[in-house]
């Protein structure tokens, strides 16, 4: 569950554990965060309590982030929320497809941190 704060609400979608806590982490120097291990149980936690922001893997388990992208701009409640696709997916059709899907921005792995707020931030623009 989010927590009720001034802080943006920040949802991270990473079905690696270690990076899905290192994620966590980085994530916490923005917002509040929530993890969720796939793009089927980002969608669900997103749907019960839209964040301000979702940073998401690609290649997961139920639903992969390019399918949670689509998904979220069908939901007129969730269509608007920012998404920063994060992933070791480097091909140029890759990154067409993260944009086309809905992500702000496409970040790859491995990343750098401070490149990685920067885009977080400046995707939550007045929010951050």
């Amino acid at each position: 569950m989010f927590v009720m704060s001034s802080r943006p609400r920040i949802l991270v979608a990473e079905d690696d554990p270690d990076l899905l806590r290192m994620l966590d982490h980085i994530m916490r120097a923005v917002g509040e965060v929530t993890t969720a291990v796939d793009g089927q149980n980002a969608l669900e936690l997103a749907q019960a309590n839209p964040p301000d922001l979702i940073v998401t893997d690609v290649m997961m388990p139920r639903m992969d982030g390019f399918a949670l992208a689509k998904e979220l701009k069908r939901d007129p409640r969730l269509a608007n929320i920012p998404v920063v696709i994060l992933t070791a997916k480097t091909g140029p059709r890759d990154v067409i497809s993260g944009i086309n899907a809905g992500a702000r921005f496409y970040v790859t792995k491995p990343f750098k941190t401070d490149d990685l707020i920067a885009k977080v931030k400046k995707a939550l623009g007045s929010k951050a």
